[in-house]
């Protein structure tokens, strides 16, 4: 049973910093490109940031410079450190795992947690 869980998401005034961490379970991580995304009330769910298997990252225009995205394999977690949060930055974040292999690719979802942002 494969179970992304989100965790670190909490209220923050604007300025501060928050840690998100997606612990994996049921997947094979090494072989998994991990990503975070957001949706706030009303809007569309949009990329934040990812990490690809290999190490290699990008980012939303709007989080460059502020949120850094980081793996440790060990721990079968990826990591969003989120600094100079913005009330925009407000949403509930979830974090993705994506598999690619031949013939399609699998994706999971976890359950997202919130962040609040206060100006």
């Amino acid at each position: 049973q494969v179970q992304l869980v989100e965790s670190g998401g909490g209220l923050v005034q604007a300025g501060g910093s928050l840690r998100l961490s997606c612990a994996a379970s049921g997947i094979i991580f090494s072989l998994n490109h991990m990503g975070w995304y957001r949706q706030a009330p009303g809007k569309q769910r949009e990329l934040v940031a990812r990490i690809f298997s290999l190490g290699g990252v990008n980012y939303a225009e709007s989080v460059k410079a502020r949120f850094t995205i980081s793996r440790d394999s060990a721990k079968n977690t990826v990591f969003l450190q989120m600094n100079s949060l913005k009330p925009e930055d407000a949403a509930v974040y979830y974090c993705k795992s994506l598999h690619l292999r031949a013939g399609g690719h699998v994706d999971y979802w976890g359950q997202g947690t919130q962040v609040t942002v206060s100006a």
